[in-house]
């Protein structure tokens, strides 16, 4: 006769059962609260422990490249200093010396010049008193210091270039008035001769490259009606031909830059320096007077101001430049 209540081997086997399947639920929700804070360096570890050799079809950190960026693998950071210059410059070729003299000139905190890149030259255009005082042809502390900064970015493509020409321009001052002649041609030359001797004192570049020429008023690109005309005619040009192109008439260059046909062309418009302002006004003891605020004083026998002894000027009467400011 059986005993009631018995079935016991059956009722354990009930309970080891309900107990496995609450032990995986458990096992699966720690999993999961595991893997919402998972940390990434203890995940590649483990990862990595599985697939020593990388996982299949993964590049290496080395392979990743993103918007010219090497990057690591998780795509968060850079390796070592391993980035594509942007824009990145090369000192010696003609091609770039536009970039690089234009970037020279902005940090150095100088306005008043275009760069221009032509098909075989470099052109570049310093405006209205960036070198100059109104009928003067003695290089400013600003002038000179702009030379500076224009030299060392020439220097690294000099060798390259088979021709340097240095064009001055006056303006006519009154624009009912010729300038005089003589006096108007002779400050025009003897503008670009300044700056043809500065550079030339550099060293940079063989002096049989170097062409200075003037062209007084005679080449102008706006009316001299309006002091803002005036400013952009008083200029002096600088036309950088590269080593083996077919040099051609300068007024071929003109045309071409003053009609808008190169593409590639960057105007420079920081601020002049502090400092440079100063020692205009104070240290060389000569008065801050630009071309468009008040003309120079010349001497009463209307002969050349004695402004620097190495470098002549041609004074106000004689040029006629200021005859309108």
């Amino acid at each position: 006769m059986k005993k009631k209540g018995g079935g016991g081997d059956e009722g354990g086997s009930w309970m080891d059962t309900y107990g496995d399947l609450v032990t995986l639920l458990l096992t699966f929700f720690v999993l999961l609260y595991s893997m919402s804070s998972l940390d990434q360096a203890k995940w590649d570890v483990f990862v990595r422990s599985i697939y020593p050799n990388g996982r299949p079809g993964e590049k290496s950190a080395e392979q990743i490249v993103i918007n010219g960026e090497v990057t690591n693998e998780s795509g968060s950071g850079s390796i070592g200093d391993s980035k594509a210059p942007e824009n990145e410059v090369n000192t010696e070729d003609p091609k770039d010396l536009y970039l690089q003299i234009a970037r020279a000139l902005n940090d150095a905190g100088i306005s008043g010049v275009e760069v221009s890149r032509g098909q075989d030259y470099t052109f570049v255009v310093f405006k209205d008193k960036t070198f100059f005082n109104g009928d003067s042809s003695v290089l400013t502390p600003q002038g000179q210091q702009t030379l500076d900064v224009f030299c060392n970015a020439l220097s690294g493509a000099a060798e390259n270039l088979s021709q340097v020409n240095i064009m001055g321009h006056t303006a006519q001052g009154d624009p009912e008035r010729a300038n005089n002649p003589r006096n108007d041609r002779m400050l025009s030359v003897m503008r670009a001769a300044e700056v043809c001797l500065f550079i030339q004192g550099r060293g940079i570049i063989s002096p049989d490259k170097l062409v200075s020429i003037g062209y007084g008023q005679f080449h102008p690109i706006a009316g001299n009606e309006s002091a803002d005309g005036r400013a952009k005619n008083r200029r002096v040009e600088i036309l950088l031909i590269d080593q083996g192109a077919k040099i051609r008439g300068l007024d071929e260059y003109f045309q071409e830059y003053y009609s808008g046909a190169n593409k590639d062309k960057t105007i420079v418009t920081s601020g002049v320096p502090e400092n440079i302002q100063k020692e205009e006004n104070g240290a060389s003891g000569e008065s801050a007077q630009t071309p468009e605020s008040a003309a120079e004083e010349a001497p009463a026998g209307g002969g050349e101001t004695q402004g620097d002894a190495a470098s002549p000027t041609v004074s106000v009467e004689n040029s006629g430049e200021n005859a309108n400011p």
